[in-house]
């Protein structure tokens, strides 16, 4: 048995779950048409060049789920798996997870996307564990602080260790599927990095470095 990991976002869904939440959001005109707009794809822009100011984007990020209850957020994140997530899952993702599942893997998926949008979507897949970026909640509503060391970058090493060694367990013979060079830092930690549908410059470094690469697209 070994542990395989999985990205979330363009690896086994072809869409980013964090901008897509956010694109959502304003179809229900629950933010600023044009503030959370601009900042929604600045942050997009950032995150694929790799300059994202992590802890600046989880302010906007989650303050529509401070700003709202928990029976809204729940109805309208039943709206945003069926209009949102199902048409982007991938079958092939799903295919490569069930390949894991047969050989008797640890499934897990990390993400730097927060666990109320990730949550379902893992459940969806069929994935119980799952590191994500943790929402602060006290009594029951979001506080729109973060939890913790956000899953994002070195981050993603940090609460992968910290996950690893609750559980001791090890990384040896551990598997990483993602799409990223934001991802670089766990990559290199395992045995097994893949690229998948890689961008530009994760493409440049698994074919220097002679890691897999495949797609999960059409």
């Amino acid at each position: 048995m070994s542990l395989a990991i999985f990205d979330l976002d363009h690896t086994l869904l072809s869409i980013d779950s964090d901008h897509a939440w956010g694109e959502f959001l304003l179809e229900q005109g629950a933010v600023d048409p044009v503030a959370y707009k601009q900042a929604n794809d600045r942050f997009m822009a950032d995150y694929e060049a790799g300059t994202l100011d992590m802890h600046a984007f989880l302010e906007v990020a989650l303050k529509p789920l401070a700003d709202n209850t928990p029976e809204q957020l729940a109805a309208w994140h039943q709206q945003f798996m069926a209009s949102k997530i199902e048409p982007s899952i991938l079958p092939r993702g799903e295919e490569l997870v069930a390949h894991h599942r047969a050989r008797g893997d640890t499934l897990l998926i990390i993400t730097a996307t927060n666990r109320f949008i990730t949550g379902p979507i893992a459940k969806r897949l069929g994935i119980d564990d799952l590191i994500a970026v943790e929402p602060e909640m006290i009594d029951g509503r979001y506080t729109g602080r973060v939890s913790g060391t956000p899953s994002y970058r070195e981050g993603k090493v940090e609460r992968l260790m910290a996950w690893l060694a609750d559980r001791e367990e090890t990384l040896d013979d551990a598997w990483f599927y993602s799409d990223s060079h934001n991802d670089l830092p766990l990559l290199e930690k395992v045995d097994h990095p893949v690229a998948v549908d890689p961008d530009a410059t994760l493409r440049d470094t698994a074919e220097a470095r002679g890691w897999r690469i495949i797609s999960l697209r059409d």
